[in-house]
This record gives structure tokens, sequence and C-alpha cells, in this order.
């Protein structure tokens, strides 16, 4: 009896017959087709690219190597770094606390208005989001000049869109039963959304928030180019002057700070994981 469920319930393998195999071969030929097409039309010489590691490695050797460590040890630039990690965690803060509420009411199945409130919401996020960050420090650094302020409106602008949107997708994938027993118990919404939706997103947030730290501290490492403060500032004046070894090493440093700024959002994933199981 058990076996003859489970029969039913596997799917049984059959062969592509005619037209289903046709379908098949007619899609695998016209992607290939595609990707024959696209170089041809944009003019790309696929036959530069058989030299384009020698080459790389040639330009790397001659002008960026060694890198002037001397230029990273200086005062000045590692004052610089605080101020990139300060900038990305100021804007992080800021922007998870607006994110929250835009997430809670741009979720379909749990926002209070789903006339007024969620399309409103949806829209702040969906703006924030479709613009670049570097876009955004360009912006702002005309509205209200040079430094740190506009680098972290414009990261905390970023992070209202990218965090806004993963929080409500994982409002909007939760389970209604706990939503609905708390609703007839004559809660009112926010109850509903602080003893209904918070535990059972509480774990995706931690991570949506930390990941959001991570993308928002690599930004930051840059957005300094376009006058916004921080490494970025290093970095655009040794390109202007050609110190060439200076990026080179500025570069590696920043490549440096991203990867023990991964490890450390790593490490913190795993404890907070760990506490909550």
């Amino acid at each position: 009896m058990i076996t003859a469920n489970l029969k039913k319930e596997l799917p049984e393998w059959k062969r592509f017959k005619f037209p289903q195999s046709l379908y098949k071969y007619f899609w695998l030929i016209l992607c290939l087709l595609f990707f024959w097409y696209v170089p041809d039309y944009l003019n790309i010489d696929l036959v530069r690219f058989s030299g384009l590691l020698d080459r790389f490695a040639t330009v790397i050797a001659d002008r960026y190597w060694p890198p002037d460590l001397n230029h990273i040890s200086k005062s000045e630039y590692l004052h610089a770094l605080v101020d990139t990690f300060q900038m990305s965690y100021v804007a992080t803060v800021l922007g998870v606390i607006f994110a929250v509420p835009l997430a809670w009411f741009g979720s379909y199945n749990i926002t209070p208005s789903r006339m007024f409130l969620y399309p409103i919401a949806r829209f702040i996020v969906m703006t924030f989001r479709s613009v670049h960050e570097m876009i955004w420090t360009i912006l702002l650094v005309a509205i209200v000049g040079y430094g740190m302020l506009p680098g972290t409106l414009a990261l905390t602008l970023f992070c209202i869109g990218f965090a806004g949107k993963l929080m409500a997708e994982s409002i909007e994938s939760i389970r209604m039963g706990q939503v609905e027993a708390i609703r007839s118990s004559g809660a009112n919404e926010l109850q509903v959304f602080i003893y209904a939706v918070l535990p059972q997103v509480r774990v995706a947030w931690t991570g949506i928030i930390i990941y959001t730290w991570d993308v928002v501290f690599r930004a930051a490492t840059v957005v300094g180019y376009f006058g916004a403060g921080g490494v970025g500032f290093y970095l655009r004046e040794s390109v202007e002057r050609i110190e060439t070894r200076q990026v080179c090493a500025i570069i590696l440093s920043i490549i440096f700070i991203v990867v023990l700024a991964e490890l450390f959002s790593a490490w913190i994933r795993k404890r907070i994981s760990n506490a909550i199981a």
C-alpha cells in the first residue's frame, strides 16, 4: 500500500517526444544564436581576449607593483579608514530604522492599508533602490557640499531601499496562522506586527541587517571618490596624480578591510544563529 502511494506521488520519467523535443532544441539553438549575435552587434572583438591576461600582468608589473605601503601607513589614511567604518555604521543604523516601517507598510499580507500605505511604501523603497549609491553621492555632494555628510546620507538612502525590499519580502513569506490568532484576540495592527510578525522574521531580519551593513561598508570605501570623504578621497587623489603605486596600495587596503568585514559579519551571523537556536 505504501509503495503504491509513493509511486503515485513521484513523477513518472518520460522521454521527450515530438513536438516536445523540437521545442527543447529550438530554445537551445535560439540561445546559442543570441550569444553569437550579441558580440557581433556590440562590435566585441573576441580575439583580443586571448592576450588579455598577458597585458594585464604587464601593466600591473610595470606600473602598479610594488605598492607604496608607506602611503597607507600614514595617520591621515588610517583616520580615513575609521571614518569609512563610522560612515557605514551610521548609515546602516539610520537606514534600518527607516526600512522597518517601510517593510511593514510595504508587505501586502500585513500592511495596515493596501490602498494607501502599501503603494506609497513600495514606491519609496523602489525609488531608493533603483538609484545607485554613487548617483546619490553625486547629487548630495552638489546639494550639501563635500564631506562625510553626503556620503552618509547617500548610503542611508541606499540602505533603506536595499534592506526595505528584503525585509518586506521576508514578511510576505510568513505563516498567517499566528497573525490571525493575534487579530482574533482583539489586537491592533501594531500589536499584530510585534507579537505575530517579528517572532517569525527575527532570524531573517538579523541576517538581512548584517548583510546590509556588509554591502554598505563596501560601498562606503568608494563613495569618497565622488567627494564624500573616507578612503575613496585618497583613491581619487592618487588617481588624479597618476600615482599608480599608491593606487595599488589603496586598492589592496580596501580588499583587506572588506575581507575583514566579511569575516566579522560571518562571525556575528554564526553567533546570533547559535544564540537564537
